[in-house]
């Protein structure tokens, strides 16, 4: 009878493991995408401030692309506007930094394409 209750709990821990493994991953997924969305809106607000004090555009690209956590840094996409020659004091300056973020969740990657992620922010210029 002992050995019957071993095969039995084998068996259960066997069809939920993989079940509480995607749950893991779910989860794991999850806090990727709020850190890089944080780290997204924080690089945007610091890369903006830049623009704000009449930095030129490869520098912010530079900044934005330097200090964004996030996998691969080479992928970020930094859109300013207006372009630098027509920015004047007084004026507004837009970044807006975009991200695809691969997941890592076997099941979900089928099911779901890579979330873009998307940040901006705007300051006017000194």
């Amino acid at each position: 009878m002992i050995k019957e209750q071993k095969g039995q709990s084998l068996v259960e821990f066997a069809l939920l493991l993989p079940l509480l493994l995607l749950l893991i991953c779910g989860i794991v997924d999850l806090g990727r995408l709020l850190f890089a969305f944080v780290s997204l809106n924080m690089t945007a607000q610091e890369a903006v401030r830049l623009g704000g004090l009449g930095k030129d555009d490869m520098e912010i690209v530079s900044y934005a692309r330097n200090h964004v956590r996030v996998g691969d840094a080479s992928e970020l996409e930094v859109t300013i506007s207006p372009e630098q020659s027509t920015r004047k004091s007084g004026g507004n300056v837009t970044v807006t930094l975009t991200y695809s973020l691969p997941l890592i969740t076997p099941l979900m990657t089928q099911i779901i394409p890579d979330p873009v992620l998307s940040a901006n922010s705007t300051i006017r210029v000194e």
